[in-house]
């Protein structure tokens, strides 16, 4: 964009099949209201050559992440060896994407864009972070993260914190990365490097751990608090049929307050 933010979005081989996760995602974009445009600014980051290849025949600004001797094509279980180096290389990719000067809005595959979200993150913030539960404040570091969706602007601050939160991984071993960034977020580091965190309410960035309740307001929904990929697929699917159903209504009908159907085989 102009102000250089770029809109991040991980893919490897297991999500990207025809079909798949990587499908329902493209899709919401384009259903979404007034969220077509966002595109020209995402650059889907391939984890594996055959994601890559489906990039290239879906999208237009594909980015060829490749990690020497190790492979992330396929379905990688929760909490498994492989899940842990595939996330703990996206963090250390995002540090390198800070040094580079730009900002990002960092998005997992597995969640629906339905409006824009940049009006509703807060100006002041250097690093903003999505919730699997909000309790109500956007300072409260008892919020539960999500790093499935994260805005990040380029500066001092977040590439030291970036850096902070990849050699934590040594300090916590077998951890995920939104399970280190739980611990950290109250280490003295944060405090001294003067990172401001916000946490991003529910309301507008929500997902099966603590859906948005109106569709009047949502701008994302997340399939978290959902393992499986096929259950992931189940329910974003009905997600999408939803918001459909919803686009369509009379006005009398949406402001009456319309709800979801999920989540299902992820409840």
């Amino acid at each position: 964009m102009e102000d250089k933010t770029v809109i991040l979005a991980p893919l490897n081989e297991a999500w990207a099949t025809p079909g798949s996760i990587i499908d329902l995602f493209m899709e919401s974009f384009r259903v979404g209201d007034n969220t077509s445009w966002l595109l020209n600014h995402l650059v889907i980051v391939a984890l594996d050559q055959k994601a890559y290849v489906r990039c290239l025949a879906v999208h237009t600004h594909c980015f060829a992440l490749v990690t020497q001797g190790v492979d992330f094509s396929g379905e990688a279980y929760f909490m498994t060896s492989d899940y842990l180096k595939m996330v703990w290389t996206k963090i250390d990719f995002l540090r390198s994407v800070l040094e580079m000067g730009y900002h990002f809005l960092f998005t997992d595959g597995d969640i629906m864009w339905f409006r824009n979200p940049f009006p509703h993150f807060y100006l002041d913030a250097d690093f903003l972070i999505a919730c699997d539960h909000f309790r109500g404040s956007s300072t409260d570091l008892n919020n539960s993260p999500n790093a499935g969706f994260m805005y990040v602007k380029s500066n001092n601050r977040t590439i030291e914190f970036y850096k902070f939160w990849y050699s934590s991984r040594d300090t916590y071993p077998g951890k995920k990365t939104q399970d280190v960034l739980n611990i950290i977020k109250y280490d003295p580091f944060v405090k001294r490097i003067e990172l401001t965190i916000r946490f991003l309410d529910t309301v507008y960035f929500g997902g099966f751990c603590e859906p948005s309740r109106d569709l009047n307001r949502v701008c994302t929904m997340h399939a978290n608090c959902c393992i499986g990929m096929n259950n992931k697929i189940h329910d974003l699917r009905v997600v999408l049929e939803d918001w459909k159903k919803f686009l369509s209504s009379p006005e009398s009908v949406k402001r009456s307050g319309m709800s979801w159907t999920v989540p299902r085989n992820c409840r």
